[in-house]
């Protein structure tokens, strides 16, 4: 199963407060040894909220975009990882495994992502193939 492992954004992230090298290289070592064990699929770090935007959604149909930077640091993401295990029990294991991404006090959240079956009878035979199409083309791009 997968989980999307999220660094929570702290006051340094916010600030886009580059890491130190010593953390760098802690988190280089951790990557490789995540990839080495074949659980890391992704992982990226993130730019503060005030270089992103929203998109609103109403249900008269309207999109209203507000440019960042958002107020609740707390409830925003610095980086992420995708990773593949056999468990969430696992993946909290690794996560308890990783170095510490901020000098501060900071979380980490981890989120499973869904899978074709979690969608039941919903996700059709016609919408699984557009689905593998979608794969198919992205992973094109990233080759």
């Amino acid at each position: 199963m997968r989980f999307m492992v999220i660094v929570k954004a702290t006051k340094d992230s916010e600030a886009g407060t580059p890491p130190d090298e010593k953390l760098m290289a802690a988190m280089g070592n951790f990557n490789e040894e995540l990839v080495k064990a074949g659980v890391m699929l992704a992982g990226e770090g993130l730019h503060p909220s005030s270089k992103g935007a929203r998109v609103r959604f109403a249900t008269d149909g309207s999109r209203t975009v507000v440019d960042g930077p958002f107020a609740e640091t707390k409830e925003l993401i610095a980086g992420y990882w995708l990773w593949q295990v056999k468990s969430l029990e696992e993946c909290i294991e690794w996560v308890r495994r990783c170095p510490a991404p901020f000098a501060t006090d900071c979380e980490i959240e981890i989120r499973q992502v869904y899978e074709a079956e979690d969608f039941g009878e919903a996700f059709t035979p016609e919408l699984r193939e557009q689905e593998e199409r979608v794969r198919q083309m992205a992973a094109k791009l990233q080759a």
